[in-house]
């Protein structure tokens, strides 16, 4: 049971509203992530167009960027988040064994882009609760940052560190909020 109340789309008005059933005709349903931010219907209406620009087509390549932010909801331990990043990732082709290599580190038969992003990714998630500022102020490694520098264009990577980030901060969400499923399981394997 979700820890708050979900809101239903009637109970908005004005642009909130209309952000809600622009979701509701791309998805085909409301999803409990949304239900919940819309108890503050403007930051719902800032959220949305803010994901839709993180997570949607842009410069970094949407395998990419699927496979990254699925591995974010592995490692944080969030089935709901995994559940949407694997839909997401199978609709972007991004293959169930693809998945169940990126959650399980067998990354050898990935090109240099995709290791490169995933060890980014894998750095960004793990090392800010444990590493200290001192020992690595912005919390990736030299070698990794050389590599994703090298891979990626500025904008690219711009937008691999703000998903990363913001899957991170919405796994959290998701996992503290309760929420049952709303999109299918992850294939076997990929669920942590």
């Amino acid at each position: 049971m979700a820890l708050i109340r979900l809101v239903e789309i009637d109970e908005l008005t004005g642009i909130p509203r209309e952000v809600a059933e622009s979701g509701l005709a791309q998805y085909g349903t409301l999803l409990n992530t949304w239900k919940a931010i819309m108890n503050k219907p403007d930051m719902f209406a800032a959220y949305l167009p803010f994901l839709r620009q993180v997570a949607g087509p842009g410069a970094l390549d949407q395998k990419i960027k699927d496979t990254s932010a699925l591995l974010v909801g592995y490692l944080n331990n969030d089935r709901y988040t995994v559940s949407h990043r694997a839909t997401s990732a199978g609709k972007n082709g991004v293959s169930a064994d693809e998945m169940r290599a990126a959650v399980g580190s067998e990354w050898d038969g990935f090109d240099e882009r995709m290791r490169a992003a995933l060890m980014f990714t894998r750095e960004l998630t793990l090392n800010p609760p444990t590493v200290s500022y001192e020992a690595l102020p912005q919390a990736v490694s030299a070698e990794t940052l050389t590599a994703v520098t090298q891979h990626f264009s500025d904008p690219e990577l711009l937008e691999l560190a703000m998903s990363v980030s913001m899957w991170n901060a919405l796994a959290r969400f998701h996992r503290v909020m309760g929420f049952e499923l709303d999109m299918p399981e992850a294939p076997e394997g990929v669920n942590p």
